[in-house]
């Protein structure tokens, strides 16, 4: 009977310890989840405070633009969730709405297949004293048109035979062009992709061209090696913004766009220097790319 009792006490305090184990197993659990989004804040909070130096900065930029009557385009390119959106939003948080645009352009109408090809794009262009950031360009017919035929072999020729006039005569006429170019490794694509695929908040992100970009992967890079080969010139320059690291992307894209400009008196203390291991000119890329085939017998960057 004793033995009965007690066993019976055992086997409740048994049961009481594993419940009790398996609260503090939840309680750790929650506990942890709250110290990560703790964390996560405290780190979006700290770089949220890296970049207003910059911002500042884009403000002083966008008073001269206003003041110069200057007109400025800052060009977005690069692979599927590269960041280019997320870099627009920083640049332009603080800005004045009225003196500056994001334009991205959706699929061409069929009048606006009947016309030139740059008749779409020099219809958002700025006016004296605007920014204008394209989040994607012209450039879409040097890369994603001819990756998904989107358009045929001798449309692309022509383009890439005519961009260069197209954007010496532009910044001869007193247009400040900047062209940004955002590369992002294969593996941290997929993983980016991933995410938007798994998260509900972000699965708006995901399109189709998307889900095809991994497929693509050699298409493209052999499409961007044509294009920072033949359009990276003196008047138009390509800058090459390495975005493994979002927020280092978005820093040294802000010093980039900063540093195309004399916009007058800048803050000493602010920094202003690229990272030579973030951004690189077009012709550094492009010495790395020919280095890279010659090493592994294709591009992979």
């Amino acid at each position: 009977m004793g033995t009965k009792a007690r066993s019976k006490k055992q086997r409740r305090a048994e049961s009481a310890a594993v419940a009790e184990h398996e609260a503090a197993k939840g309680s750790r659990g929650d506990r942890e989840a709250t110290r990560k989004a703790a964390r996560k804040a405290v780190r979006r909070l700290r770089e949220d405070e890296e970049l207003k130096s910059l911002q500042a900065e884009l403000l002083s930029l966008q008073r001269y633009l206003e003041d110069a009557h200057r007109r400025m385009i800052v060009v977005f390119e690069g692979r599927d969730a590269a960041g280019k959106g997320g870099t627009i939003r920083r640049v332009t948080r603080y800005m004045n709405e009225k003196h500056y645009r994001v334009v991205a352009l959706g699929k061409p109408t069929e009048e606006q297949r009947s016309q030139w090809y740059f008749q779409k794009y020099v219809a958002q262009f700025p006016t004296g004293g605007e920014m204008v950031l394209f989040d994607r360009s012209w450039y879409n017919r040097a890369m994603v048109e001819p990756v998904f035929g989107f358009c045929t072999d001798q449309e692309y020729k022509n383009f890439m035979r005519g961009v260069v006039g197209f954007e010496k005569d532009l910044v001869r006429q007193g247009t400040i062009l900047v062209k940004l170019y955002f590369s992002v490794t294969k593996k941290e694509q997929k993983r980016r992709f991933d995410r938007r695929r798994d998260d509900a908040l972000r699965q708006w992100k995901l399109s189709e061209i998307d889900v095809q970009a991994q497929e693509h992967w050699d298409d493209f890079t052999d499409r961007k090696y044509q294009m920072l080969k033949r359009t990276s010139t003196v008047d138009a320059p390509w800058t090459v913004v390495r975005s493994e690291s979002k927020h280092l992307a978005r820093l040294n894209a802000m010093r980039v766009i900063l540093n195309s400009v004399d916009y007058g008196e800048r803050n000493p203390e602010v920094d202003f220097v690229p990272d030579p291991e973030i951004v690189l000119s077009g012709a550094r890329e492009l010495a790395v790319m020919e280095a890279d085939r010659i090493r592994k017998g294709r591009f992979t960057v």
